[in-house]
């Protein structure tokens, strides 16, 4: 750690009231200091060292009788010395989560929150970026019954869309076979809006197959309409109840609220684009989470498209827990839907 006013034994002193108050969330005496962390400095010495951070502005004291709670100076000197570090280490728990693989986008996306969440034990959000520029990788057309085909798309993202068309029922399977190839020969790279575009021009040619590439049409529609926006998924949204700093209802049921409002949050995401970003309190710039800490990383989704996940927690939370449990989730989600 590294503050004006700081020497190694503050630093000391301060880091471990801050570990003790993560760990207890009562006020941290000077005895409890030289009992459990400091036993070579006395209490009186610890009081004086105390009593200098608290003018530095680092600690505060809530009761004149109570020992010394943390402030968000602190967390943020805590924090932006966690964030220096060179390597995090990766939670063990993480990767056994994600050990069966799932195909489905949303069942990645549902599963990540219920990780961070279950790991971390606080509210756990994952963003699914809006992808204006999703890109086509593979299309396929499986025949059906009565002149019916199963249109399947598969984008860059591994995000897999089907529906059912009706085609000519003199397309055999061979027929369609050499058809999805054929189009995923043209169409693939090119974005959902490129690929409207240029079926016009194809329906010309095929005549009375056209039915195919309208099918392929609407639903490049459908998938575009899907992704032109940002997607919050919530994860163990009652985790914050299990601490004492909510077990007041007013407050419990204030930051309940916000997690309902997914805009507030989405444009706290929106903008992590770094490794980790970490807002304690009056940073996130929301009032109903003046006494949490909201921790963000990134993650890439298909070809150049970023994500976000994100830890939401009191000011004392396990700030080391949750940025290793980020760093997993985060490389996990960016080896399953990374290009």
């Amino acid at each position: 750690m590294d503050g004006r006013g700081m020497d190694a034994r503050k630093e000391r002193i301060l880091r471990a009231i801050i570990d003790d108050y993560i760990l207890t969330a009562m006020p941290v005496g000077s005895r409890t200091i030289s009992r459990k962390y400091e036993t070579n400095l006395s209490s009186a010495t610890i009081r004086n060292e105390m009593s200098d951070l608290e003018e530095l502005g680092y600690l505060a004291q809530p009761h004149v009788s109570a020992g010394r709670v943390p402030s968000h100076k602190a967390y943020r000197l805590y924090v932006d010395q966690l964030l220096g570090r060179s390597h995090m280490d990766e939670d063990l728990a993480a990767r056994q989560y994600f050990s069966q693989r799932v195909r489905q986008m949303e069942d990645v996306i549902t599963s990540a929150a219920q990780a961070i969440s279950e790991i971390t034990r606080y509210t756990a959000v994952v963003m699914m970026p809006k992808q204006l520029e999703l890109r086509i990788s593979c299309l396929q057309l499986v025949p059906m019954p009565r002149g019916n085909a199963l249109l399947v798309i598969v984008t860059d993202t591994g995000a897999i869309q089907d529906t059912v068309i009706k085609v000519s029922e003199k397309l055999d399977g061979d027929a369609l076979y050499a058809i999805s190839r054929s189009l995923t020969e043209r169409l693939a790279g090119r974005t959902l809006q490129e690929v409207q575009e240029m079926l016009g021009a194809y329906a010309r040619m095929m005549g009375s197959d056209a039915r195919v590439l309208e099918g392929i049409a609407s639903l490049a529609a459908q998938m575009e309409k899907q992704n032109a926006t940002d997607t919050l998924t919530v994860g163990g949204s009652h985790n914050i109840l299990n601490y004492p700093e909510y077990s007041d209802v007013e407050k419990a049921r204030s930051f309940l609220s916000v997690l309902e409002e997914k805009n507030r949050l989405l444009s706290l995401l929106s903008g992590s684009e770094s490794a980790f970003t970490v807002r304690i309190g009056s940073e996130t710039g929301i009032d109903e989470m003046m006494d949490c800490s909201v921790v963000t990383a990134s993650y890439q989704v298909g070809a150049g498209h970023r994500g976000a996940i994100g830890v939401i927690g009191p000011t004392r939370m396990d700030y080391g827990k949750v940025l290793s449990a980020l760093s997993a989730i985060g490389n996990a989600l960016t080896e399953m839907l990374g290009e």
